[in-house]
């Protein structure tokens, strides 16, 4: 299979995984490591962190909603100091990728599940990060954010809103994403999915895809 076009999550694949900064929070707050990875996996598609990735709440009421979602499990955490750790550290290597896939003439597209806060796509709270995050983002031939389209992922719809925006088929393409729950829907509808562990993880299976090497 020739794959033509390749689609990106954000973060924890163009940058590094926002979980990452959530166990230093948590260690900083003295809460058990993994509490924002369980209080976001619970009613995952109604709870505070699903409602403010489509827009339907605004940051004050994620900070209320997600404080206490944590005090329903005996935690203390609000939802503003999850907010300050959102973004992620660039990937240079990934963004090197991006550019030798434009360069090789294979269509590239981001799908990222963000919230509406922050500045950017990145949801960076400074400038230097967020001028980042807007340099790589002018790379990609189209992006859809959740925040923006009002479905999150791993709704299948929003994955078949990209391929429609493209005008290729799931079969065509490939998607990474850091979260299996995310790639299964991918898959489902016939995407080469890489569940993304590492930075070398991925693109070791995305050039093996590709059949090129990668940066």
């Amino acid at each position: 299979m020739t794959y033509e076009t390749v689609i990106f999550d954000f973060g924890g694949v163009i940058t590094s995984s926002p979980f990452e900064a959530f166990n230093r929070l948590e260690t900083e707050k003295g809460v058990p490591r993994d509490s924002v990875r369980r209080i976001n996996s619970a009613n995952p598609d109604d709870n505070a962190w699903a409602r403010f990735e489509r827009a339907e709440i605004d940051e004050a009421g994620f900070d209320e909603a997600f404080a206490q979602e944590a005090r329903a499990i005996g935690i203390e955490l609000r939802g503003a100091d999850v907010l300050a750790r959102l973004a992620g550290d660039v990937r240079p290597r990934m963004v090197a990728t991006l550019d030798r896939l434009k360069a090789e003439g294979i269509r590239i597209s981001c799908i990222t599940n963000n919230v509406p806060a922050g500045k950017g796509a990145g949801m960076a709270m400074d400038d230097k990060k967020a001028a980042a995050v807007k340099d790589i983002m002018q790379r990609f031939d189209h992006i859809i954010e959740s925040s923006k389209a009002g479905i999150r992922k791993p709704d299948p719809r929003i994955y078949q809103m990209m391929c429609a925006a493209l005008d290729v088929e799931p079969a065509e393409c490939v998607y990474l994403d850091d979260l299996g729950i995310n790639c299964k829907p991918a898959a489902g509808l016939g995407m080469a999915a890489i569940k993304v562990s590492s930075e070398q993880q991925a693109l070791d299976d995305l050039g093996a895809l590709l059949k090129m090497q990668l940066p």
